[in-house]
């Protein structure tokens, strides 16, 4: 991951309409590894990054994490990762031109994290990190670049030169070129992995069999791309390399914009897609393949952005989607997605179980995970499509009591369907219990043959309400529009002027980025508008936002920018 900006693109296309029950799924047999290196790296699944700290700039606890500890890799291994991959950044370590001396410390230091890493069993992966968007990216401007890279190389090969194989380098990272197109960027990728698989190989110990991994224009999975490097990796001859590239899914689900928030047909074939070119390109040919980060663009802890159970579906099947293409998987956590550093606890256990369960088997999932019961209207019956997987369901559970079939609920096909008396009984004991007016009353869960149970929500909810507000706001102010939830959760909002043109940060739709334009503060009673989104209207312009809850709820407010004073209204 760069500090500009997360890897990989849109991947163009829909083929199918991907992974309804009814549909046709890829990769239905599982990969098995072809030669020793795509065993060598099947044998690295699961893989970690430990993001955020040795690629931290400056130092190693600039970005707010502890430093490494033995600590933190044992919780690692015992979580069931294979591998680490350190992404490191030299930059700032290294003395001036033309020798760029790394600073003794910083590489005992390294080398320091990669023993503890191997004394632990873990397979560890050192790279060249951020200095990609640092100096490298100006390499078709500045001659001084290839030496600069090659001096690098020269010192972290001759350093690590006496490791073992179990300790992989990694050329680069997310590598791109300023103001050059991507076939001029591909030479120039080329150019700088073959001079470090030169200098590698050349410089003694274990390094002349080193397993080195090379990655794609981006680190992005695309035809032209993965045919470029295809083609450079047949032209080095060497059985000891890697193909990588990074996956964070499909952008607009990712960071829910464009009205994208749920794990749809689009979003998995977008998945099967980049997965399967994969494959194609390098695993079927016996080239291993190293999907070096993945993880959604947006799960960091806080977002909120993400719904639960759309998360879940899509660690679901990438897990799925790796193993039935032999793609081995390094998820990607800065502190903030998969393990609090100071703790060493997990941020959300629901998305690493789901990651976790998918290494070995498939799990069943439901439209949705949460069922909304509205408090002022008659309460009616409720259902759910099952994605079954290949799986049978085999149980709808209240805690430890299993629900009778036919009376609390019926299943027909993958519709499940909840009673409206089950429903009833469940909010009225909770309100009975002293539970909030709104809000979770219990959670239920379906099991089905393999795999993990889908939770479910039973939730009071009553349509959300927006009062009118008018504040006076500076160029670092919110607008926050007062809002009492009623037990919803926020999802979309749409912005337009009354003319039907888009208002907002992202011009090219109506609906906004989560957290960037918009965000719900539920502790406050409150959608907050962030000063970048009221920056972006027209003085005087009347903008209609449609809200968007997850309960299939809307509402619509009303709002105008007139120099520092911004007024909201109901109509």
């Amino acid at each position: 991951m760069t500090i500009v900006g997360l890897a990989g693109l849109l991947f163009a296309g829909v083929s199918a309409a991907a992974l309804p029950a009814n549909a046709a799924t890829a990769s239905q047999g599982t990969a098995a590894p072809s030669n020793a290196a795509t065993r060598f790296v099947a044998d690295m699944q699961p893989g970690y990054n430990i993001g955020n700290t040795l690629d931290a700039i400056p130092t190693e606890t600039s970005w707010g994490n502890p430093p490494i500890t033995q600590a933190l890799l044992q919780k690692i291994k015992s979580l069931g990762y294979k591998s680490v991959r350190l992404p490191v950044t030299w930059s700032g370590h290294e003395g001036a031109a033309p020798d760029y001396t790394i600073d003794p410390t910083w590489m005992a230091r390294v080398k320091q994290v990669v023993d503890w890493a191997r004394a632990d069993g873990l397979t560890v992966v050192v790279n060249v990190h951020h200095d990609s968007w640092q100096w490298i990216t100006n390499m078709p401007t500045d001659p001084t670049v290839r030496p600069h890279y090659d001096a690098v190389w020269t010192q972290i090969a001759t350093a690590l030169k006496d490791e073992p194989r179990s300790v992989v380098f990694e050329a680069d990272n997310e590598q791109s070129f300023s103001g050059v197109t991507d076939a001029q960027g591909e030479t120039l990728l080329n150019q700088l992995q073959t001079d470090f698989f030169t200098i590698v190989r050349a410089s003694g110990g274990a390094n002349a069999k080193r397993y080195l991994m090379l990655s794609t224009l981006g680190d992005t999975a695309s035809k032209p791309l993965d045919d470029a490097l295809a083609t450079e990796i047949a032209s080095l001859n060497d059985p000891n390399l890697i193909a990588s590239f990074h996956y964070y899914g499909y952008w607009p689900f990712g960071v829910n914009i464009a009205g994208v928030d749920t794990f749809d047909a689009t979003s998995q074939q977008n998945v099967l897609d980049a997965f399967n070119l994969m494959h194609d390109e390098f695993v079927a040919k016996g080239i291993p393949v190293y999907a070096g980060e993945v993880g959604l663009y947006n799960d960091y802890k806080g977002f909120g952005g993400l719904e639960t159970g759309e998360m879940l579906k899509y660690y679901e099947l990438l897990g799925y989607e790796a193993r039935t293409t032999g793609i081995t998987l390094s998820y990607w956590d800065d502190g903030g997605r998969i393990l609090d550093r100071n703790t060493l606890q997990l941020i959300e256990p629901a998305t690493y179980d789901a990651a976790k369960s998918s290494w070995k088997t498939r799990s069943g999932t439901a439209s949705n995970d949460t069922v909304y019961v509205p408090k002022a209207a008659p309460v009616a019956d409720q259902s759910l499509t099952l994605t079954l997987n290949g799986l049978r369901f085999t149980g709808l559970y209240d805690g430890t009591k299993r629900l009778r079939e036919g009376c609390d609920y019926t299943v027909s096909g993958t519709q499940l369907t909840l009673k409206a008396a089950l429903l009833t009984k469940l909010t009225t004991q909770a309100n009975q219990a002293g539970a909030p007016a709104y809000g979770i009353d219990a959670t239920l869960s379906a099991h089905f043959s393999r795999g993990l149970p889908w939770q479910v929500n039973v939730v009071t909810n009553a349509q959300p309400a927006l009062t009118a507000a008018t504040a006076t706001v500076g160029t670092a102010s919110a607008f926050t529009i007062p809002t009492q939830f009623n037990g919803d959760t926020l999802s979309m909002m749409q912005s337009v002027y009354a003319d039907g043109t888009n208002a907002g940060q992202a011009t090219w739709t109506a609906y906004q980025a989560y957290g960037t334009s918009f965000s719900p503060d539920y502790a406050n009673n409150g959608i907050v508008l962030p000063s970048a989104y009221l920056a972006s209207l027209t003085d005087g312009k009347r903008v209609t936002l449609t809200f968007h809850f997850w309960s299939g709820a809307t509402a619509t407010y009303y709002l105008t920018k007139s120099g520092s004073t911004v007024t909201g209204t109901l109509s």
